[in-house]
């Protein structure tokens, strides 16, 4: 799935290519991404393996990737706190908005500074009516942040949607064309473009 990144001005980045490790905290909507298993962090052996795995991972130019919709996930353990937050180089946020009155807390675990508090809790506040996207802030060891524009194309979001509604749709018009399931992707495609244009074109 080839997917975009974009800054807040919809202009076209480089595709992400970094090599280093990273803790990626979603909070509203979801991903098809594994999430840290929980239970077993509790475990003893599982936390000093996660602890043996992110600082030996980096001696061999690897990428460790950690993806948890609960911050509770990584904090519930000490050791495990400690070798995720303090290895990861990259930290990755979606919309935090349900953390809205305990964000301090993350800002704290985090550590992060007053302007990328700022920057994470105005993602997808402002979104342009006629694109479909969603914001993501990125931060680079401290040295570099800020917040993109992440957007596939219809076909694919259509492709890889979780959405039951929008998964039925596609079923519905490709019962319809006789089972041909690429072309009901096509036609839905078309149409929700055309729909998007719409909404952005000034009356």
């Amino acid at each position: 799935m080839s997917w975009f990144l974009q800054n807040r001005n919809l202009k076209l980045l480089e595709p992400y290519d970094w090599k280093l490790s990273r803790t990626v905290l979603r909070g509203e909507g979801g991903s098809n991404a594994s999430d840290l298993p929980g239970k077993a962090l509790m475990s003893a052996n599982m936390s000093e393996y996660i602890k043996y795995l992110f600082k030996t991972v980096r001696k061999y130019f690897g990428e460790a990737v950690v993806v948890t919709q609960e911050v509770d996930d990584i904090i519930s353990s000490e050791i495990v706190k400690e070798a995720i937050i303090n290895n990861s180089d990259c930290k990755i946020l979606l919309d935090q908005r349900k953390y809205m009155n305990k964000f301090e807390h993350i800002q704290k675990l985090l550590g992060l500074t007053d302007k990328e508090k700022g920057q994470i809790l105005s993602i997808n506040q402002a979104n342009h009516p006629g694109r479909f996207y969603r914001e993501v802030w990125i931060g680079l060891g401290g040295t570099h942040s800020a917040v993109y524009a992440t957007e596939v194309s219809e076909e694919e979001y259509l492709v890889f949607t979780t959405e039951e509604s929008e998964k039925m749709e596609v079923q519905k018009l490709a019962g319809e064309l006789g089972g041909n399931l690429e072309l009901a992707v096509r036609r839905l495609a078309e149409e929700k473009r055309a729909e998007h244009k719409q909404v952005s074109t000034p009356k």
